[in-house]
């Protein structure tokens, strides 16, 4: 076997359609395209959305709700998530480059704390934004809740 004498798999290789290359080709003439209408000329695309000329769904349906501008979106971290990182690296102290280490958030996302879970160590906390439940949990235990700007 060398390089010259190699062939794909029996099977594994179709020749494609060669349309519009004749009649004595079996797919000349209309070249696979039907008879006359939009569909058989060159350029011819549908718009988006384009039902037929039945009405489309995004008109048959009603308009609803509304996209706040102003809402502020947060990394949510529960205080179970800060009992395992406090006692898998024997941490007092808890910020955003902590949590950006461990791999919960990226530099670009807002944190809140919310109070899923117990916490059973004193700990500093920073965080953008805490739950009530969260705050009197961390503070519960001798710990701060530091809000950040």
């Amino acid at each position: 076997m060398n390089l010259s004498n190699l062939k794909p798999a029996e099977g594994s290789t179709k020749t494609r359609k060669r349309i519009g290359r004749g009649t004595g080709s079996g797919l000349g003439g209309t070249s696979t395209r039907g008879h006359k209408g939009a569909k058989s000329r060159s350029g011819y695309s549908k718009k988006i959305g384009f039902e037929g000329g039945q009405m489309p769904i995004q008109r048959r349906l009603p308009k609803y709700g509304f996209k706040n501008i102003n809402r502020i979106e947060y990394k949510p971290i529960n205080l179970n998530v800060l009992q395992d990182l406090a006692d898998a690296q024997k941490l007092t102290k808890i910020d955003i480059q902590t949590l950006i280490d461990a791999g919960f958030v990226s530099s670009k996302h807002l944190v809140k704390i919310l109070g899923n879970g117990a916490l059973t160590v004193k700990l500093d906390v920073e965080a953008h934004s805490f739950s009530k439940t969260a705050e009197a949990a961390i503070l519960a235990v001798g710990g701060t809740a530091t809000k950040l700007k």
